[in-house]
């Protein structure tokens, strides 16, 4: 099934997230080899309008379209007539005025992508709407994770941090829940959602959630930036109870145990620098699995209804 738009996890098959997944495989393998660039496509164009700021996943849209090819245009919104009062219907007209195929959107907003996918012929990809979705981020980690563990039935994964406000652990919680994955979230009691899925685990407390034995923690950054009032006394209280000190690093080493994170990485506060150099911190592998991820969903959102340049 090929779809127009992807807005969320929560719409998509467990069917069409593997074939997501199976698709980032061969795309890895093109640009870490020899193949840098494929004409899949050419003639298409490209657009990102970004309303927040982003380096890793405007960066890696931009990489990943470049390499199949298509025309990428970066819609400066800081230098738009939008900080001049125009509104997001006014720059929709815009953008489908010049008949651009593809329109990647980031905004603190949620439901925005969506409002866009309903007023264009363009394909619409959500990359990151406040704190409701990021898909291209869960599909990203959902490949790092199947790299390490084929077999994902029944593996464990621990999301520690600010859940509340990450549209990162929304989306990359529902997408390990569609494959098998058993998923807990650990943080400070204000910063861990009292209501949702049931069949996540909820953790206040790091050794008890160690007790539970995950195959990998997942930390997220501290984002200060969508809090509005403070939901812990400080960072340093943070990095103590909730932070990959060095000696909770030592024992997850021991484990055998995987991190990961999506970046930007705050040092000192969610881990230690050893981590960054730990054998099994899939951080890096992660930047590089989005290039691949994202082409796939650029390729797979490639339908013949999408309008011509």
């Amino acid at each position: 099934m090929t779809r127009k738009d992807l807005l969320d996890i929560e719409s998509l098959s467990r069917e069409e997230i593997e074939h997501l997944l199976d698709q980032a495989g061969p795309f890895k393998d093109l640009f870490t080899r020899s193949v840098k660039k494929v004409p899949a496509l050419k003639g298409k164009s490209v657009l990102t309008l970004f309303y927040e700021p982003s380096t890793r996943t405007l960066s890696s849209f931009e990489v990943a379209a470049k390499r199949l090819s298509a025309d990428v245009t970066n819609f400066d919104v800081p230098h738009s007539s939008v900080v001049k009062g125009e509104t997001v219907k006014d720059t929709i007209d815009t953008l489908q005025a010049m008949r651009t195929d593809y329109i990647i959107v980031r905004n603190k907003m949620p439901g925005l992508p969506q409002m866009i996918a309903r007023e264009t012929k363009a394909c619409v990809i959500n990359a990151g709407d406040g704190a409701h979705a990021h898909p291209t981020q869960a599909l990203l980690d959902g490949f790092t994770f199947r790299e390490v563990f084929p077999d994902l039935t029944g593996k464990k994964i621990l999301i520690v941090g600010d859940i509340l406000h990450s549209r990162v652990a929304r989306s990359t919680s529902t997408l390990m829940r569609k494959l098998g994955v058993e998923v807990a979230w650990l943080g400070p009691g204000s910063l861990v959602p009292k209501h949702g899925p049931k069949d996540i685990k909820r953790f206040t407390n790091y050794d008890e959630a160690m007790r539970w034995a995950p195959d990998c923690v997942y930390l997220l950054r501290v984002q200060m930036e969508r809090q509005a009032v403070q939901y812990f006394p400080s960072l340093r209280e943070y990095t103590k109870l909730y932070g990959i000190t060095y000696d909770r690093f030592k024992q997850l080493s021991d484990q055998g145990t995987y991190i990961m994170h999506p970046g930007p990485v705050n040092r000192g506060v969610e881990l230690c620098d050893a981590v960054m150099d730990y054998d099994r911190c899939l951080i890096n592998q992660q930047v590089e699995n989005g290039i691949a991820a994202r082409m796939a969903v650029l390729y797979w959102l490639k339908p013949d209804q999408v309008p011509e340049a």
